[in-house]
């Protein structure tokens, strides 16, 4: 498992931390575990895009830390999506979990994501990804380098530097070109990029 001063970095440094870790959720359904494959990161005051970015408030107060919890937030009245904080204690900022790959709990997953065309699309975008681990308001502030919670963030096998690729964020309707999202190149359930500037897609930006 991450220990929490190893999250307590930057969120860009962070997000690309993780990819490659384990996101594991145990729930009534059972056990299911996803590889990151693609994240974003969100800084606070200096980021246009960011929850933080006009202060704290109640909705974006576990971004303010301390590091290694997770940070659910609902969107367009129907999906919740998940971040993992990062940062100095008070200095707000998060990674967005955009996509994983499903290594257990694959017929959990298939029980909820029963129009899913593939293996590859299980956890393929934000929403989606929340979804598989069965995750949502309840789960908000959970510490994931708690080896008793019920969501554990687990060191997994990094990708290696020359198949991370890196690009704008999705969706956002500010600092458009900022590239601050990371995936592994080649995986299957990287999503689709979309420009924002328009309609807000899920992301920690407001």
């Amino acid at each position: 498992m991450f220990r929490r001063d190893e999250l307590a970095i930057d969120p860009v440094d962070l997000a690309y931390l993780l990819l490659g870790s384990v996101l594991e959720s145990t729930g009534p359904a059972g056990t299911v575990a996803a590889r990151i494959v693609e994240v974003e990161a969100y800084r606070g005051l200096d980021d246009p895009a960011s929850h933080c970015y006009r202060g704290q408030t109640p909705r974006n107060q576990v971004m303010w830390g301390p590091a290694g919890h997770l940070y659910v937030y609902f969107v367009y009245g129907m999906h919740f999506c998940a971040n993992i904080v990062g940062g100095q204690d008070g200095q707000p900022g998060a990674v967005l979990l955009r996509a994983g790959e499903i290594l257990s709990g694959l017929d959990v997953v298939k029980a909820r994501r029963p129009a899913a065309r593939g293996t590859g699309e299980l956890a393929k975008g934000p929403a989606i990804l929340t979804a598989a681990l069965g995750l949502g308001r309840g789960e908000n502030g959970v510490d994931l380098t708690d080896p008793e919670s019920p969501i554990r963030l687990l060191t997994g096998e990094r990708v290696p530097a020359a198949e991370v690729r890196s690009g704008p964020r999705v969706g956002v309707a500010m600092a458009m070109d900022t590239p601050w999202r990371f995936w592994a190149d080649g995986s299957p359930a990287v999503s689709t990029y979309r420009r924002g500037g328009k309609r807000r897609l899920p992301s920690p930006g407001k």
